[in-house]
């Protein structure tokens, strides 16, 4: 017997609404032309900003379900660049799989899943993207706290520029123009470290204190030095 094919058509769009609660809206009848609509649970129709959704438009053509009907992707949201053409490229793989039997709820469901497994990679590469940016700052952050290895050239240049900045080049250089001013008798005032020096010589050389002879006579005329008196300096408090 010749199959009704006009009649196995009117009882798949009979089935779909029953199905789709609604959902269905049928443009034309003579061939069939209707639209299915198919969402992400993450889809809100009122904000648009999460998940994917768009309808299906199916015709049906004059000897379906033994022939392919025909498919079109009406108002896609949130879909990147080439997700219309893979989807397109999806349901005719499901028709390929059919032909020959009423289809249209398993190309539903099949585009269904497909965008359910295409939004869930959208979200693992946004979840994956903001966890190397956030492992960028993190390395960042413990770069600050590492240093820098120190290597002596570094260093010197490092000490060179602090010296500067701090002043401490300039007050050398000035502390060595003074002291090149200086006389010897100050210097030697100024400096116990060449006292300190002629008693370590001493001790080299194996004398001890107590075994070194002063000869007296040296400090006989001492009075007769000009040696400047204590009382012409403005802080002396005689005792």
């Amino acid at each position: 017997m010749e199959r009704n094919h006009h009649e196995d058509q009117c009882n798949e769009i009979e089935a779909l609404d029953s199905i789709y609660c609604g959902e269905l809206e049928v443009l034309e009848t003579e061939p069939h032309k209707f639209r299915l609509p198919i969402a992400t649970t993450e889809y809100d129709p009122e904000v648009e900003t999460e998940g994917l959704s768009c309808k299906l438009l199916f015709t049906y053509t004059e000897k379906y379900p033994d022939t392919a009907p025909l498919v079109e992707i009406e108002e896609p949201s949130n879909f990147h660049d080439g997700y219309e053409e893979e989807l397109l490229e999806h349901i005719h793989k499901t028709i390929e799989e059919n032909i020959g039997i009423e289809m249209i709820f398993s190309l539903v469901s099949s585009a269904q899943e497909w965008l359910n497994v295409k939004y869930d990679e959208l979200k693992n590469a946004a979840e994956t993207a903001k966890e190397e940016a956030k492992r960028r700052v993190e390395e960042e952050e413990m770069k600050k706290f590492e240093g820098t290895r120190v290597t002596v050239e570094s260093f010197m240049v490092w000490k060179l520029q602090f010296e500067q900045d701090m002043g401490i080049t300039e007050r050398k250089e000035k502390v060595a123009a003074e002291s090149r001013k200086l006389t010897g008798r100050e210097l030697f005032l100024n400096d116990n470290t060449l006292n300190e020096s002629d008693l370590k010589f001493l001790m080299d050389a194996g004398e001890s204190i107590e075994s070194v002879r002063i000869d007296e006579s040296l400090f006989q005329n001492i009075d007769d030095l000009d040696l400047d008196s204590d009382t012409d300096d403005e802080d002396y408090v005689p005792e």
